[in-house]
């Protein structure tokens, strides 16, 4: 029973790795979910003890945070108004592209030319690109933490 939980574990974090790319799905959630359900299905002498459990839960706060903050800040760097900001920040919980959009068209909203607000929409897509690769590297790390600390089911 014990390598039945343990690879549902690994199917369900190789569908959060995937989850770190692709918007919407929360793919770092999805990793400390499979590595929940192995605590709760093989108990702590067979999974991860409660360290291990904390750091995955704080690595996932932290690649929310990411999320949160990576479009606003790319805007702002590029130059953006506030309602590029806003409309990146909010365009970015969406998805990818939505970051784009939202920046651009906060600052046509603000009356800022098409070049101006174009430079806030790549701002935002460079900010969420990046975001996204951090997370990808953030479950990565939570994966790695997984594998180290639940012992081998054969």
């Amino acid at each position: 029973m014990a390598v039945f939980w343990w690879l549902t574990a690994i199917v369900l974090m190789a569908v959060g790795l995937i989850g770190s790319v692709v918007p919407v799905i929360p793919g770092t959630t999805i990793i400390l979910a499979a590595a929940i359900i192995h605590r709760l299905a093989l108990g702590p002498d067979q999974s991860l003890g409660w360290t291990a459990l904390i750091c995955l839960l704080l690595l996932t706060f932290v690649t929310y945070a990411i999320d949160a903050a990576a479009g606003y800040v790319g805007a702002w760097k590029f130059g953006a108004t506030k309602w590029g900001l806003v409309g990146g920040a909010v365009g970015a919980l969406v998805g990818l592209l939505f970051g784009l959009v939202g920046a651009i068209a906060g600052e046509i909203i603000a009356g800022k030319r098409l070049m101006k607000a174009g430079r806030a929409g790549w701002g935002t897509f460079v900010g969420s690109l990046a975001a996204m690769v951090a997370k990808l590297f953030i479950g990565l790390i939570m994966v790695v933490i997984f594998l180290m600390n639940v012992p081998s089911p054969l």
